[in-house]
């Protein structure tokens, strides 16, 4: 489980593979911190570390990705060098200081409108359309593993006002017209639809 906080920007060092395939991924997290087996959130997707090595005060650590994982999210299109939003799992106590994420990606949305307001960034994303009952105006999105408050809606677009801060320490700022990203719905807008479709 995650809270939508990135805590830090780490670099796609290599790629192997083809069907399953292996990322090596650099990171601030120093080495000692990481444990095999730990689950990591890049650009909001869970994966497991399979291997860690320490480089200095920081890290490169590798991550296996299924078939269906790279099917469906933007991971199958990752090449080296790319930037990742990287989140270590939450931990009893931590701070809930977004929302509840699970590191499941519901669908990949494509960025349709960008537009820098002084330093915010306005941007909009156009949804997967089964998605569009989960997003409600003042309701919560993860993109790209960020925590985000939603705008606006109008059927399956949505509007989120990007602040400097977050600009700037994630891969939002980077954002243009045409980029896909990964959406996770707001956990409990999930759960109330379904609630709601079981009493129909």
């Amino acid at each position: 489980m995650f809270t939508g906080i990135v805590t830090a920007k780490g670099k796609l060092e290599a790629v192997s593979g083809d069907v399953d395939r292996r990322f090596s991924v650099s990171s601030p997290y120093p080495g000692d911190t990481i444990d095999l087996g730990a689950s990591i959130a890049h650009a909001g997707v869970c994966l497991t570390v399979v291997n860690v090595e320490q480089t200095g005060k920081e890290s490169v650590f590798d991550v296996e990705v299924s078939p269906e994982t790279l099917e469906r999210t933007t991971l199958g299109s990752w090449t080296e060098g790319r930037d990742i939003n990287l989140e270590t799992s939450l931990r009893m106590g931590d701070e809930l200081g977004g929302h509840l994420v699970t590191g499941h990606i519901d669908g990949v949305g494509t960025v349709v409108e960008r537009a820098e307001e002084g330093d915010w960034l306005r941007i909009a994303i156009d949804a997967p359309p089964e998605l569009s009952r989960f997003i409600a105006e003042k309701g919560s999105i993860a993109v790209d593993g960020v925590s985000l408050t939603v705008n606006s809606v109008a059927e399956n677009r949505f509007g989120l006002m990007i602040i400097p801060h977050t600009a700037e320490v994630t891969t939002l700022g980077a954002l243009q017209i045409g980029a896909q990203v990964n959406l996770e719905v707001d956990l409990m807008a999930r759960y109330a639809a379904r609630l709601m479709q079981a009493e129909d």
